[in-house]
């Protein structure tokens, strides 16, 4: 028993950092702004914050309750795939012009709440963060024992706390990289494939969910 808080802590910290470290829309989302050095503080505290509200709602049980209403998950998927299009034409705009026309838009940047908004959406919108949290950390840490569920919940909680100020205040450490205005095309441009991507595959998973397009 004396391993139990030391292991379910470690427990909740691995399976939280193994799904966190990914090339996602959050975290693409999440260090371009730790390039811009913008609002970096709020937006780290929103994604600390979301996750380990999201984790602890899994743990408690919750995910059973989405799995339970049926249309939710398409209603999620929906509007996670039109905001990611969005967003990743957004993105590919910026790309596209590049030089003074991007410094510019840089340079004027984003309101506070306009920017929390875009995080609340990138997060919120998509499915696979419910899958992750709420889902598989949500069920390991369901099916521990009573006492060991608050350490599993705060080693998870750390892994997010880690990874997240990590990127949005390491990103700094790429500045002189960004100096260059085509090292900014370069990242919008893989920002917008990466967005485009995730659009595509939500409506596929959609999709396929739905039946469209089987054979009956």
């Amino acid at each position: 028993m004396t391993t139990l808080p030391a292991s379910a802590f470690l427990g909740g910290f691995a399976l939280t950092f193994s799904l966190i470290v990914s090339l996602g829309a959050q975290n693409l989302f999440l260090l371009r702004q730790g390039l811009r050095r913008e609002h970096v503080g709020a937006v780290v505290a929103f994604c600390i914050l979301a996750d380990i509200l999201l984790m602890a709602a899994g743990v408690a049980g919750i995910g059973r309750l989405l799995q339970a209403v049926p249309g939710l998950a398409a209603w999620l998927t929906l509007g996670g795939a039109a905001f990611l299009a969005w967003y990743g034409y957004g993105a590919a705009q910026r790309a596209w012009r590049g030089g003074a026309g991007a410094a510019a838009a840089r340079a004027a940047g984003t309101p506070l709440a306009a920017t929390l908004l875009q995080a609340a959406a990138i997060t919120l919108l998509n499915p696979h963060v419910y899958l992750d949290t709420v889902l598989l950390v949500g069920v390991a840490g369901s099916a521990l024992a009573a006492e060991a569920r608050p350490l599993f919940l705060a080693g998870a909680g750390s892994a997010s706390l880690i990874w997240f100020a990590g990127l949005g205040y390491g990103a700094r450490l790429l500045a002189p990289l960004f100096a260059r205005p085509g090292a900014w095309r370069v990242l919008d441009g893989a920002v917008a494939a990466v967005m485009l991507l995730l659009a595509i595959g939500l409506l596929a998973s959609l999709r396929g969910s739905l039946g469209i397009g089987q054979q009956p």
